[in-house]
């Protein structure tokens, strides 16, 4: 299976070649401002024209927003815009106004409807203080030195601060290649990502006709439907946080940097800034890690897996529930399974988010209307089964999927009990890997959901 996977070490740059990170980054920043500027001014200029009344027709032309119409407009007045363009590789330019094309198209076809998901902004000017530091390179000499350094345009040879004999082995086997790289400020430190074009093996998981329902929680973070033992929650951001607090308060005390006075941060404000943000730092590696370690031996292992369709931007918006919702890492759980199992060969299925799967009964299907979050055990007044809620809502959701040996291929079962057959196949993540087959199917099976009646499961081939 061939897939664009991404590969990111961390780097150790002299502070020359950190000076020059910068100044690319900086570059960024300002091709961005100056295309939205133009784009800005034009847009103002056209309305301020309708206003006085002056026909369609004789308007202003509006400007194109696509990245090659802007890259040409910038060629034409770098000069005069940033004199200093030479210091700085043109592939740095190049991202801001391919960022710019990419915002202006997103906020366009939001407000048009083409785009789903929450209403788009229009893009706004970027700061130095808040807008992420990071450079796009597609273009010049891009590769790998030996098993500690690599070689970006106009940066030179690099070390990194881990070996990169792993890629380095593929790239020299001939099994990969590198299409771009992104260097980014991230976490204290320079990390460069490397997009790769790599072929994976064909691969299986241990146990391909098991089925394995994931139930997700605050509580226990994953509890399963086979009687493995439940993940309990780590919790990394609540252990931090008498930590967390006591370094802010250090930061507090020291005079730091003010926007009003143009007052300049101290030394020791600095070292104290430097020190909580290494503790927020190790939070969130913990929290990949152990999430990471979770994702993989759930792939390898099961052919089948189950999980919801959690609504996680609208459980955030609980103040109660929202910071361990987000500690708990759901959606990166699951975004880690979709491509996970297409690697391992196997496939994830995501149950509907109206799927009652903690108020039905695991044993007679019998439903209860209302199950409040403080009720931790699951007694059904039908059959008479008691047990932990979490457990009894893996074992709903692992019933949806039931595999037969029919010689058809793998079946389900939708919320009326007929059994309708399912296209074999996994999903595949698109943040991460990008596997080359089919593009993405929906599958709706039974009616539209009911609190009593619901099963849509969609299967991402």
């Amino acid at each position: 299976m061939r897939v664009v996977q991404a590969y990111r070490f961390a780097l150790d740059p002299t502070a020359r070649q950190g000076a020059v990170l910068a100044s690319h980054c900086g570059a960024v920043r300002v091709a961005f401002n100056w295309g939205l500027a133009q784009v800005r001014a034009n847009l103002a200029q056209r309305e301020a024209e309708r206003s006085y009344g002056i026909p369609e027709d004789r308007l202003t032309p509006a400007l194109s927003w696509s990245m090659y119409s802007l890259r040409k407009r910038w060629n034409q007045v770098k000069d005069e815009v940033a004199p200093w363009w030479a210091g700085n590789s043109k592939e740095a330019y190049a991202c801001g106004l391919t960022r710019l094309a990419d915002a202006l198209s997103n906020w366009r076809d939001s407000n048009s409807g083409k785009r789903k998901g929450p209403k788009m902004g229009f893009p706004r000017f970027k700061t130095k203080r808040r807008a992420a530091r990071s450079v796009h390179f597609t273009t010049g000499t891009i590769r790998l030195d030996g098993h500690t350094h690599v070689i970006l345009p106009m940066l030179g040879r690099i070390k990194t601060h881990e070996p990169i004999t792993k890629l380095a082995g593929l790239l020299t086997e001939g099994g990969a290649r590198i299409a771009s790289a992104t260097v980014r400020w991230q976490e204290g430190r320079w990390h460069v990502s490397f997009t790769v074009h790599t072929e994976r093996p064909p691969a299986a998981p241990t146990r391909p006709d098991a089925v394995l329902g994931v139930d997700l929680g605050i509580k226990t973070l994953a509890v399963f439907s086979d009687g493995r033992p439940p993940v309990p929650n780590p919790r990394h951001l609540n252990n931090a946080m008498r930590k967390l607090r006591r370094l802010s308060r250090a930061v507090s005390r020291k005079h730091g940097p003010d926007r009003r006075t143009g007052q300049r941060p101290s030394q020791r404000w600095q070292r104290a800034n430097a020190a909580r943000n290494r503790a927020e730092h190790r939070v969130a590696a913990l929290r990949r890690d152990g999430i990471h370690k979770l994702t993989t031996s759930l792939a390898r292992t099961y052919g089948t897996i189950v999980v919801e369709d959690l609504h996680v931007a609208g459980m955030i918006r609980n103040r109660r529930l929202a910071r361990a919702v987000s500690d708990a890492g759901f959606g990166e759980i699951r975004r880690q399974l979709a491509y996970k199992t297409a690697w391992h060969g196997g496939r994830l299925l995501v149950a509907s988010r109206w799927f009652p799967s903690s108020n039905t009964c695991s044993s007679c299907g019998a439903v209860k209307a209302k199950l409040p979050l403080r009720v931790r055990t699951y007694v059904c007044e039908g059959c008479g089964l008691s047990m932990d809620r979490d457990e009894n809502a893996a074992l709903n959701l692992a019933s949806l999927v039931e595999r037969t040996v029919a010689g058809s291929g793998p079946e389900t079962r939708n919320g009326r009990g007929a059994d309708r057959k399912t296209p074999p196949g996994g999903a595949g993540g698109r943040e991460t890997s990008t596997p080359h087959r089919a593009p993405t199917v929906r599958i709706r099976r039974g009616p539209s959901p009911t609190p009593g009646e619901s099963l849509r499961i969609l299967e991402t081939q």
